[in-house]
C-alpha cells in the first residue's frame, strides 16, 4: 500500500492535508477556495486512509478524482480508491477509463471483471512496446515531422501512441518521444523556435441587402425545445445531491434500482410535475414562468400536471385566492391533469411525521420563536433535542389532540445543527394553529410546515421532476434529507432562475401593500403585473407564453428582464390579432368649408394592412362630414420640414378618405389656444401631402361622434428595480394612469364587447375595459406602437 495508516485526524485543517498528499501549495490555497471540490478531496483523502499523506503521483490521482468522479455512481468511490491506493490503476488513461465505465453502471452492482478490463487493471506494457508504437507513428509522420521539425504537435504523437497502448506509462512516452525527435532531427537551431508567420485572413464581402427566409439562422435545438435539459424518468437512479454532515458520513441521496421500479410501475414511466401555488395572493408574471416550465415539461413529454395548492398556513388563505388560481391557469391555456391540496395529506403527513419520530429523526420542542431564531444563529442544540423519543411521540400526540396551547410545542426534524446549510438547523415540520382550514375544515389544529410537506407530497404524488426556483437551492439537502430518512421515493430536483421585470415589484408583501393602501385600483389593476392585470391590460396568455419562451430556462440568477421586452411579445400577438379602427384622444374641430353641411359620405377602412379587396369583413365603414376632429397634436400654428402634421395653407390626407387643406386657423382669447380649423378638402384627391393623420367626423350634422373613456397607462415605478429602494412606494410614476374621459370614436366601435382588442391607428393597442356600460365604453392601452426593443435586437 502507498498510503500510510490513518491516524486521528478529524480536526486536521484541509490545507495541511492537501500538501501532504503533494499538492503543491498554490494547487492546494486554491483548492480551498472553492467549498464544493474542498469538501469532495477531504471526503476522498479520508475515504482513501491516507490523512498521514501519500506519494505525489497518488495524490493528483485522488485530486482528480475528487474533481471528476461522476455524481451518479459515488456508491463506487471507495472500490476505485482501494485500487488508486493499491496502485492497480496508476495513471491519467487508467483514471479515465474508470469513470467512463461507473458513470455507465452508476449505482448498480459493479461487474468487477469487466471494470478491470476496461480500466487495464494488471496489463503491464514493457518499454519495447511503447517504443515499437513510438517508432510506427513517426514512420508514418515521418514526411511532416520532417517539414515541421520542432513545431510539430507532439500532443498528437502522444495521441497517436495513446491509442495503440493505452495503458502505457505517459512519462515513458514522452521521454521516447522526445530521444525519437532528437535522433531524427538533430540539435534545434534558431528557426526552430521563430515564431511562424501567420496568413492574413481574407474578409469577406459585406453584400447590404435584406435577409430573406432561407438566410435566417436556423434556431438551435435547445431553443426550439426548451425541455431538452430534463432527463427522462427512467433515468431517476443517478445521484442528485451529497449531504456533509458534521457528526456522520455523506449522504448521496439517489433512488434504489427497487425503489425506481416501483415508481415506474405505477407512473408507466411518464413525466409528472407539479404547479404548487400558495393560495395566499393572485398571481404574477413569474407564476407564469413557473407554469411554462412545469405544464411545459408535461405537455412536450406527454406527461401529467398537477395543480397542486400548497395550503399548509389556514390564516393567509382565502377561497378567493383559489378560485382565481384555477381560473387564471385555464386562462393561461394550461390544463391540470388533476387538482390537489396539499391538505389532501395531512393524515399520511401526521402518520410520517410519527414514523420520523421513531426513527430517532425528530422531536417535540418547547423553545420560543425567539428562542429558535437564536440558537440556530448560535448552531446551538435545543435543550429538547434529545428526549426520548416515546416522551415526543406522547408529546406530538397531545399536539394533535390540542391539549398543548398554541406557540407552546413544536415539531423539529433532527437533521444537523452545525452544517454549513442554515437549512439543516432542525427545521419546524409541525406548529399548534387553532384556526379552521379553508380545505380541510376544522379537523386540525396541528399544520405541517412547507419544508415537511412540499417533499413528501411530492414523493405521494409520483412527481418526477420537482421544478422550482433557485432561491429553493439551498433547501435541497433538507428535501432530500427527509425523503431519506423515511426511505420515500425521490424526485428529481431542478432550480431555474426568477423571472424579474423592470420597472415593478412582485412580492407578495409589497403587491398587497399597493392594493391594501390603494395605491393601485384592485389585484386586476392594468398597472401591476399580476396575471389577472395583464389580462385586464388586454395582454394575452399567448403572448405571456412566448415572451417566457424566449427567456428560456436559465440558472443564471440576479438579472431583471427589460419591461420593453415583454412588450415586444405583446405587440407581435397583438398586430396579428387585433383589428384596427380610429379614435382621437384629444379632438380638434375641422369644418370642411367646401362641403355641404347635410352631407355624409362613408368610405372603406381597412381593419388590416393586407386587407383583400373582395373581402367585405375585412373593412368597416367611416363616415366624412363637413365637421370632424383631429389630434390637437396633429396641428401647428407654425409649419417645419421635418413636421407632416396639418399646418396654416398646408395639406394632409386623412387616411382612408381624401387630402384637407387649413385655410383659416380660429383661436381663443389669448391668440394661442387653437379652438378650430377650417379647412377644404380635395374630393378629386389630385393632391399627394406626405402626412396622413387618423381622425373621425360626425356621422350626422350636429350630432357629436362616439364618446368613449380611455386610460393611457404606463410603467407604475420610474426606477427600473423599486424593490432595492427604501422609499419604493415614493418611486411611484405619478404618470402611471391618465384618464381621458371624453375621446371620439368611430361608430363601428360602438359594438365592442368587454375584453375585445383593436389598434387605435396611431395610438396604440388597446383593450374594452369591464368598466364599461351602455352608456359609455372603456378603453386600456395595453400597448404603445412605438418597439425600442425590436429595433435593438431580439
Amino acid at each position: 500500500m502507498v498510503g500510510q495508516n490513518e491516524s486521528d485526524s478529524g480536526s486536521e485543517k484541509p490545507l495541511d492535508l492537501f500538501l501532504k498528499i503533494g499538492l503543491d501549495e498554490k494547487t492546494a490555497k486554491n483548492t480551498l477556495a472553492n467549498n464544493k471540490v474542498t469538501a469532495n478531496l477531504t471526503a476522498v483523502i479520508h475515504e482513501a486512509a491516507v490523512t498521514d499523506g501519500c506519494d505525489r503521483t497518488v495524490g493528483n490521482l485522488l485530486y482528480t478524482v475528487a474533481t471528476k468522479f461522476p455524481t451518479n455512481a459515488l456508491v463506487h468511490r471507495p472500490t476505485l480508491l482501494k485500487y488508486v491506493i493499491s496502485l492497480k490503476i496508476k495513471t491519467p488513461a487508467q483514471l479515465e477509463a474508470a469513470f467512463s465505465f461507473l458513470d455507465a453502471t452508476a449505482s448498480d452492482n459493479l461487474k468487477v471483471n469487466d471494470f478491470e478490463a476496461a480500466c487495464g487493471v494488471g496489463v503491464e506494457v514493457s518499454k519495447e512496446d511503447i517504443e515499437s508504437a513510438v517508432n510506427e507513428i513517426f514512420e508514418v509522420n515521418k514526411a511532416v515531422i520532417l517539414e515541421q521539425r520542432y513545431r510539430t504537435n507532439v500532443g498528437e504523437l502522444f495521441g497517436y501512441v495513446r491509442k495503440k497502448q493505452p495503458w502505457a506509462d505517459p512519462k515513458i512516452v514522452k521521454q521516447l518521444i522526445d530521444a525519437k525527435l532528437y535522433a531524427l532531427l538533430g540539435e534545434r537551431t534558431a528557426a526552430d523556435d521563430e515564431k511562424p508567420v501567420k496568413k492574413k485572413k481574407e474578409k469577406a464581402v459585406r453584400v447590404e441587402e435584406k435577409a430573406t427566409v432561407e438566410e435566417t439562422a436556423e434556431p438551435s435545438e435547445e431553443e426550439t425545445n426548451p425541455f431538452l435539459i430534463f432527463p427522462s424518468p427512467e433515468e431517476n437512479f443517478k445521484v442528485h445531491t451529497e449531504i456533509y454532515f458534521s457528526d456522520r458520513p455523506v449522504l448521496r441521496a439517489c433512488n434504489s434500482k427497487e425503489v425506481l421500479e416501483k415508481h415506474l410501475k405505477v407512473t408507466g414511466g411518464k413525466v409528472f410535475t407539479r404547479f404548487p401555488p400558495e393560495p395566499n395572493g393572485y398571481l404574477h408574471i413569474g407564476h407564469a414562468k413557473a407554469m411554462f416550465v412545469d405544464f411545459g415539461l408535461a405537455k412536450e413529454r406527454d406527461g401529467c400536471c398537477y395543480l397542486r395548492y400548497d395550503d399548509t398556513n389556514p390564516e393567509a388563505e382565502k377561497k378567493e385566492y383559489i378560485d382565481h388560481i384555477e381560473e387564471i391557469v385555464r386562462w393561461m391555456e394550461w390544463e391540470p391533469f388533476k387538482i390537489t391540496y396539499t391538505s389532501d395529506y395531512f393524515q399520511e403527513l401526521y402518520e410520517l411525521a410519527v414514523e420520523l419520530i421513531r426513527r430517532g429523526h425528530a422531536y417535540v420542542d418547547h423553545q420560543t420563536p425567539e428562542e429558535i431564531k437564536e440558537y440556530r444563529e448560535k448552531k446551538m442544540n435545543s435543550p429538547w433535542r434529545d428526549r426520548p423519543i416515546e416522551e415526543s411521540l406522547k408529546l406530538f400526540n397531545d399536539m394533535k389532540r390540542g391539549v398543548i396551547d398554541e406557540g407552546k410545542a413544536t415539531l423539529r426534524m433532527k437533521q444537523d445543527m452545525q452544517s454549513d446549510n442554515f437549512n439543516m438547523y432542525d427545521l419546524i415540520a409541525y406548529r399548534i394553529k387553532f384556526t379552521p382550514h379553508p380545505h380541510a375544515g376544522d379537523k386540525w389544529c396541528i399544520y405541517p410546515s412547507y419544508d415537511y410537506s412540499h417533499c413528501i407530497v411530492d414523493s405521494l404524488e409520483n412527481i418526477t421532476h420537482s421544478l422550482c426556483t433557485l432561491e429553493f437551492e439551498t433547501r435541497r439537502a433538507s428535501y432530500y434529507w427527509l425523503l431519506d430518512a423515511l426511505g420515500l421515493y425521490k424526485p428529481y430536483v431542478w432550480e431555474y432562475s426568477r423571472l424579474n421585470v423592470t420597472n415593478t415589484v412582485m412580492s407578495k408583501r409589497k403587491l398587497n401593500r399597493l392594493v391594501r393602501e390603494k395605491w393601485v385600483d384592485g389585484w386586476d389593476d392594468p398597472r401591476l403585473m399580476t396575471l389577472s392585470g395583464l389580462r385586464r391590460r388586454g395582454v394575452t396568455a399567448t403572448s405571456i407564453n412566448s415572451f417566457v419562451r424566449g427567456i428560456g430556462i436559465t440558472r443564471s440568477d440576479g438579472s431583471l428582464i427589460r419591461l420593453d421586452r415583454l412588450e415586444y411579445h405583446i405587440r407581435e400577438e397583438l398586430n396579428r390579432t387585433a383589428p384596427r379602427t380610429m379614435v382621437v384622444l384629444n379632438p380638434l374641430k375641422v369644418v370642411i368649408t367646401n362641403m355641404e353641411a347635410s352631407s355624409v359620405t362613408y368610405s372603406d377602412a381597412k381593419k388590416w394592412p393586407d386587407a383583400p379587396a373582395n373581402d367585405a369583413s375585412s373593412f368597416y365603414k367611416v363616415p366624412f362630414s363637413n365637421v370632424l376632429y383631429i389630434e390637437h397634436s396633429d396641428f401647428r400654428l407654425k409649419d417645419s420640414k421635418d413636421y407632416y402634421g396639418l399646418a396654416p395653407g398646408k395639406s394632409v390626407l386623412l387616411r382612408y378618405a381624401f387630402p384637407i387643406k387649413c385655410t383659416e386657423v380660429i383661436l381663443s382669447d389669448d391668440n394661442e389656444t387653437v379652438l378650430e380649423i377650417r379647412a377644404e378638402y380635395d374630393p378629386l384627391k389630385k393632391t399627394k401631402p406626405k402626412g396622413v393623420l387618423h381622425w373621425v367626423a360626425e356621422s350626422a350634422p350636429g350630432v357629436d361622434p362616439l364618446k368613449i373613456e380611455v386610460r393611457l397607462f404606463d410603467k407604475l415605478f420610474i426606477s427600473e428595480n423599486p424593490a432595492e429602494l427604501d422609499d419604493w412606494l415614493g418611486d411611484l410614476n405619478p404618470e402611471s394612469k391618465v384618464v381621458i374621459s371624453e375621446a371620439y370614436a368611430v361608430p363601428s366601435l360602438r359594438d365592442a364587447m368587454i375584453g375585445d382588442r383593436f389598434q387605435f391607428e396611431r395610438l396604440g393597442y388597446f383593450v374594452a375595459d369591464k368598466d364599461s356600460t351602455p352608456e359609455k365604453l372603456v378603453f386600456n392601452r395595453t400597448v404603445t406602437l412605438r418597439d425600442t426593443y425590436g429595433k435593438a435586437g431580439k
